[in-house]
């Protein structure tokens, strides 16, 4: 602890800037940052930790990690207060001052959660706003086959800090660089190298966190069914994350790259359908995913709007061995040698996620999304028999009338086909294809006008997609959160049947457990939004 002449200077200035910043004598504001300046045993300066919705600075951080700009419309409820914590001492005391006094809180590790729900709120309820930014060291041990990873890192970090270690080491996470690696292990987090070895999630070997009495646990105080919940079960439900400890996998020294494009008018259709039966049981060395979306075609009929797909590619190991891959497992691609591309497994990070190949791995430490920030809404599903051509040109109909559609394929089989669906929440294992990621984005135009007409939009290729994908129920990704799901009350009293409607479709089996586990170790319903797991005695009978 610092001696009581050290604090006296620090805390004056705290205390002069707090009441020149928040004029009104009782708010609750001061009084979260004198319990959590109380509870803590550094300094906090105001200035860098704590920034009320009338300071200069408290946009420009709330949107700082916004990345689907929808969530900042103006309908949508914003935080009172967002505290940025210096170290997990802070965190703590967050969460014992805001159950002190009664303040609900959401926390934000990077801010990619697709309806806002880590910083934003459909509901008028008042919250705080805990954003882990500074939370992001990365110790990487060699030795020990594992880093212990801070909530606030992003996902370019782990991989740039793992790489500088070693050339053969690396970690089956997401493919954006720019995700915070807290809350995107919560939702099991699927990368290009979960057919060889899982999920993020099935590769966590031990976490902190702080439950909702304010108590910082590991993987052993906190036993194992609240670690079984914590990875995979969702984000905002079972405290807060402070840490991950990964266990690091395996990767050759050069690995192999490709993107393989074709149109309608190549045979994409076809192609696509070809791809659906073969995915999920080639190599599980190769993850090939495909990016469909519209394109001006630049065939015969140069000018007309045309459906693209990409065929993009990771594969563990040398050209000439894929390429025999390839020829046995999926010749009607067509893959060639110029096609493929050798390079490190650092830099198929920054080719995956569509960086410029001039870019350095260091770019990484900026923890920056190479595009800009988007208007969007998404849907998901798991896909377990070939989706047949007719369906297909049903899909690219719809997409020819939107300006801007995107759909993302992602396949599954290999690792993801040997893992109990039990094993963690994450229950889209066995017998699944791929997953589907529905997307429609605009650069411009929050009014809700424009709005409205894209989420009709991908509501109805929603609708259309249901005789095509498994129902019963209809699978979705909880790291894709859809609201059009089905929702919390806020205020309680959610019924089992309410609550299921949107719970089974993210963890099937799995969500019972889920709501018992929750029920044990937050009973009181303390972390909660739109989409958290319930408490049973939220369940009316």
């Amino acid at each position: 602890m610092p001696s009581s002449s050290s604090v006296i200077l620090p805390l004056f200035c705290a205390l002069f800037l707090l009441s020149a910043s928040w004029a009104a004598s009782d708010s609750i504001e001061k009084e979260f940052y004198y319990c959590v300046r109380s509870n803590t045993h550094i300094s906090i300066p105001i200035s860098e930790a704590f920034f009320i919705q009338n300071n200069s600075a408290f946009t420009s951080i709330l949107e700082s990690t916004a990345q689907n700009l929808r969530c900042m419309v103006q309908s949508r409820h914003k935080p009172e207060l967002i505290f940025k914590p210096l170290d997990e001492f802070q965190v703590q005391a967050a969460v014992i001052c805001s159950r002190k006094l009664g303040i609900q809180i959401r926390v934000r590790s990077g801010g990619h959660d697709y309806e806002g729900l880590s910083y934003t709120s459909e509901t008028k309820s008042s919250f705080f706003l805990i954003d882990l930014a500074n939370l992001r060291s990365v110790n990487v041990s060699i030795a020990g086959n594992s880093a212990w990873v801070q909530a606030g890192a992003t996902l370019g970090e782990v991989y740039y800090w793992i790489a500088q270690k070693s050339r053969t080491h690396g970690f089956p996470a997401g493919l954006c660089s720019s995700v915070g690696i807290g809350g995107h292990i919560t939702g099991g987090a699927y990368g290009t190298l979960m057919r060889k070895y899982g999920l993020a999630a099935d590769n966590v070997v031990d976490a902190r966190i702080v439950d909702s009495s304010g108590r910082i646990l590991d993987r052993e105080s906190m036993g194992e069914d609240l670690f079984w919940a914590i990875r995979g079960g969702g984000g905002g439900s079972f405290g807060i994350l402070l840490a991950w400890k990964l266990r690091l996998v395996p990767v050759p020294a050069i690995v192999t790259v490709f993107t393989v494009r074709r149109t309608l008018e190549q045979g994409a259709t076809k192609l696509l359908y070809r791809w659906q039966q073969v995915a999920d049981h080639l190599d599980e060395d190769l993850f090939i995913r495909v990016l469909s979306r519209p394109t001006i075609s630049t065939d015969d009929q140069k000018g007309k709007r045309t459906i693209e797909t990409a065929y993009q590619a990771l594969f563990l190991g040398r050209a000439d061995r894929l390429l025999k891959v390839m020829k046995k497992g999926f010749p009607e691609l067509g893959l060639t040698q110029k096609d493929c591309i050798e390079m490190s497994w650092i830099e198929s990070v920054l080719y995956i996620a569509k960086y410029p190949r001039n870019i350095q791995p260091k770019f990484l430490l900026q923890g920056k999304p190479l595009l800009n920030k988007l208007y969007f809404k998404a849907k998901s599903d798991f896909v377990k028999e070939p989706i047949k051509e007719h369906a297909l040109e049903g899909i690219w109909k719809m997409f020819l009338e939107q300006d801007s559609p995107l759909t993302i394929w992602n396949p599954h089989g290999g690792m993801m086909s040997r893992i109990s669906e039990s094993e963690t929440p994450y229950p889209h294992r066995n017998g699944t294809k791929f997953m589907i990621q529905w997307l429609t984005t605009w650069e411009s135009g929050d009014d809700e006008e424009t709005i409205k007409g894209h989420i009709d939009w991908i509501r109805k290729l929603y609708k259309f997609m249901t005789p095509y994908v498994p129902r019963s129920p209809r699978a979705a990704y909880v790291n894709y959160r859809d609201l059009d799901l089905g929702v919390n009350r806020i205020d309680g009293g959610t019924s089992l049947a309410e609550a299921s409607s949107w719970g089974t479709k993210y963890f099937k089996n799995n969500w019972k457990r889920l709501v018992l586990v929750k029920t044990k170790v937050d009973p009181e319903n303390f972390f909660r939004h739109e989409q958290s797991i319930p408490i049973t005695d939220a369940f009316s009978t």
